[in-house]
C-alpha cells in the first residue's frame, strides 16, 4: 500500500522584489552621475563660445597676435607690382614663383603684390575688378572685398605659417579663416563700396595664382584716392 508524499514548502518567491529593487538603484546612480558632470562642467555663451578652452591652441588668437604683427607688414614688404608678377608668370611660371613667390608642397604659388588702377563696383560675390595699366590685355586683376573673404592666401604669403606649427589639417585650415576674419576686420569694415566706382585704389595684398588669367587679390591695404 502506497503512501502519498507532501511536495516540500517552497521558498518565498524574491526573485522580482529584487530586480525591482535593482531597478530603481541603476536609474538612481544615473541621474547622480549626471548632476556630478554637469556640475563639473563649465558652459560658454555668445563670444566665449567661440574661444578655445584654457589650455587649448586658439586659431583666434593667434590670428589676432600675428596678422598685424607679423603677416601683413611681411606681405607689404615683400609685395611685387602685379604688372611684373602678370609678366613674369606669362613668360616661366616656374622661375616667377622661385623670384616672386611662396610655394608651399605641391600648392600653385602665393604672390605678395601691389598696384594702383580705377575700381570698378564690386560684384554679387564681393569681386572689385581694378583696371591696371600695363597689366597685359588677357589678365585681370579682382580685389576681394567681402562679406566673404576666400581661400588662404594671407595665411600662406609669407613662407613662415606652416603646417608643421599645428597639430592638425583643422588648425591650420582655421588658422587660414582667422586670419581673413582679421582682413574683414581690419581692412574691409570701413570700405565704402557703394561709392568706390570709378575711383583710383592703391591695393596691396596676396593671391594664389591658380588662374593666370584671373588674380584675386586678398588685401591687406586699400587706400581710396
Amino acid at each position: 500500500m502506497s503512501t502519498a508524499t507532501t511536495p516540500p514548502a517552497r521558498a518565498p518567491r524574491r526573485t522580482s522584489s529584487r530586480i525591482e529593487r535593482k531597478k530603481l538603484v541603476v536609474p538612481a546612480a544615473l541621474l547622480i552621475l549626471l548632476v556630478l558632470m554637469i556640475a563639473n562642467t563649465k558652459f560658454f555663451f555668445g563670444s566665449q563660445a567661440t574661444q578655445a578652452a584654457p589650455g587649448t591652441f586658439s586659431p583666434v588668437s593667434f590670428a589676432e597676435e600675428k596678422y598685424e604683427s607679423e603677416i601683413a607688414p611681411d606681405i607689404d614688404k615683400r609685395a611685387t607690382d602685379v604688372v611684373t608678377v602678370a609678366t613674369a608668370s606669362k613668360a616661366d611660371p616656374a622661375a616667377a614663383a622661385k623670384q616672386y613667390g611662396v610655394v608651399t608642397g605641391s600648392s600653385a604659388a602665393v604672390y605678395s603684390v601691389k598696384f594702383t588702377g580705377t575700381a570698378a563696383k564690386p560684384d554679387a560675390n564681393g569681386l572689385m575688378q581694378v583696371a591696371v595699366p600695363g597689366l597685359p590685355a588677357d589678365t585681370k586683376v579682382f580685389v576681394q572685398t567681402g562679406p566673404a573673404v576666400n581661400g588662404t592666401a594671407i595665411r600662406d604669403a609669407t613662407g613662415k605659417v606652416e603646417f608643421s606649427q599645428f597639430k592638425n589639417q583643422i588648425d591650420y585650415q582655421n588658422v587660414g579663416a582667422e586670419l581673413n576674419n582679421q582682413v574683414k576686420k581690419l581692412v574691409l569694415t570701413d570700405l565704402d563700396k557703394t561709392a568706390i566706382e570709378g575711383k583710383q585704389v592703391d591695393v596691396v595684398g596676396a593671391f594664389q595664382l591658380i588662374n593666370p588669367a584671373s588674380f584675386v587679390v586678398t588685401p591687406v591695404k586699400i587706400e581710396v584716392k
